[in-house]
């Protein structure tokens, strides 16, 4: 249940799934789910951008589906399920597709790599064989200066087929 103090309303709580974990956090109701990541809860993996919503460094999952947390009040999260890229890897193992990011080099400056890894995710989760177009078009949010996208749609590929050796090897 979402909380706000009606006297001052300087003040919010919400009750989320933040990477698995059952989060409460108290913040200023104007405040982005960015800043409450970043400022409140200390995922500083999220990144400030343009904070327009144009060049999709603030991705996050919502609900497993990419948005853009700049443009998402952090009210509007009570009582769901966010995940960042701290949540990717599970148990100190990274995530297929940040071994595949590091291994082929598609993280250069590394500023949008980790709005780029949860969007690419989502897609996997949906998609989990999806073809060379279907990843532009899924990645076509989120703007890297520094890789010109053919090394990040080479690793969202490798990681593809690492999973699936891995799933059929399990």
């Amino acid at each position: 249940m979402v909380t706000i103090s009606p006297v001052s309303q300087k003040s919010a709580q919400i009750r989320f799934i933040l990477n698995g974990e059952q989060t409460d956090v108290s913040f200023a109701p104007y405040k982005t789910l960015l800043e409450v990541l970043r400022e409140d809860l200390n995922h500083t993996g999220t990144k400030h951008g343009c904070e327009l919503g144009e060049c999709g460094a603030c991705a996050v999952l919502l609900d497993g589906k990419p948005v853009l947390s700049c443009l998402l009040l952090a009210v509007e999260c009570n009582a769901r399920e966010v995940e960042t890229v701290e949540g990717l890897g599970a148990n100190g193992t990274l995530h297929p597709l940040q071994d595949a990011f590091a291994d082929l080099g598609a993280a250069q400056c590394g500023y949008c790599t980790p709005a780029i890894l949860v969007t690419a995710k989502a897609l996997l989760d949906q998609n989990p064989h999806p073809t060379r177009d279907q990843i532009r078009e899924a990645l076509s949010g989120n703007l890297c200066r520094c890789t010109g996208y053919l090394q990040i749609f080479e690793a969202v590929e490798a990681a593809v087929l690492e999973i699936a050796s891995h799933s059929k090897s399990t």
